[in-house]
């Protein structure tokens, strides 16, 4: 198979002791590019000069909701000159890991909204896809998406919507990532929207390290994780595995222009 990881975190300190030797596996198993998404600005030249390191990797920057407190304003300017200094470099990809998080209760969700318009703009901008974090938020992010009318769209990161939200990103343009929570036997309300699923608007990711998929429970999740992510994720969707890993790798490179 001939597979994109199009949503991991490869830079987080949990790959430092085997990164190199993982990604030579998960190559050997077909995983044959990834993107790497920085979430705040501490760690966005760690992303860049891993990255750099390889030919076949790909980065995407922003400012996660999630690390909402850790983010100051003066980051959105600085995200703006990253996004400058790199623009039409081909191992840049995207804006993100950006988005709205209202599972987190205490996380302000004016201040996510500002901050998710923000980079909603830069997107414009600088003519990239958004890779998109969602929890509990579909409403919201839909509204405003809806706003900003990406001409290049992007990824909902683990898409975990029902069936009429997963319809509106679709009209929007935008791809719907799918990784290890799909996997998962008791995901029955996913396993019935997968089932609908055009396979035009679908792209394989593994959040890596997190997000392990029910075959790996507890483990640390990576990209040579993804071969038996798709074959999972293909048997609920009624697919041969080969055929899921052609349509998300073609939906991913006409995204990313690669």
């Amino acid at each position: 198979m001939d597979l994109i990881d199009t949503h991991t975190h490869l830079d987080f300190p949990d790959f430092d002791a085997d990164r190199q030797a993982l990604m030579a596996q998960s190559r050997a198993l077909g995983v044959r590019e990834m993107v790497v998404l920085g979430v705040y600005q501490g760690n966005w030249q760690r992303v860049w000069e891993l990255v750099q390191s390889d030919p076949d990797l790909h980065a995407a920057f922003g400012l996660h909701p999630v690390y909402l407190e850790d983010h100051r304003p003066e980051h959105l300017t600085e995200l703006g000159d990253w996004l400058g200094r790199l623009a039409g470099h081909r191992q840049l990809c995207a804006v993100g890991e950006i988005g709205l998080d209202y599972f987190i209760e205490t996380l302000d969700r004016e201040r996510q909204q500002a901050s998710f318009d923000a980079q909603l703009q830069l997107a414009v901008d600088f003519h990239l896809p958004a890779l998109i974090h969602v929890r509990r938020s579909h409403a919201a992010v839909i509204a405003t998406l809806k706003r900003f009318k990406l001409k290049r769209a992007g990824i909902i990161h683990a898409f975990a919507g029902s069936q009429e939200e997963a319809r509106e990103y679709i009209k929007l343009g935008f791809k719907l990532g799918l990784g290890g929570a799909a996997t998962w036997p008791q995901a029955l309300r996913m396993h019935r929207v997968l089932a609908h699923l055009p396979l035009e608007s679908v792209v394989l990711e593994t959040d890596s390290p997190d997000m392990a998929p029910a075959m790996f429970p507890g483990q640390r999740n990576s990209p040579a994780h993804l071969p038996a992510i798709c074959t999972a994720l293909a048997q609920i969707m009624s697919l041969a595995p080969e055929q899921l890993a052609a349509a998300s790798s073609a939906n991913a490179r006409e995204l990313f222009n690669w």
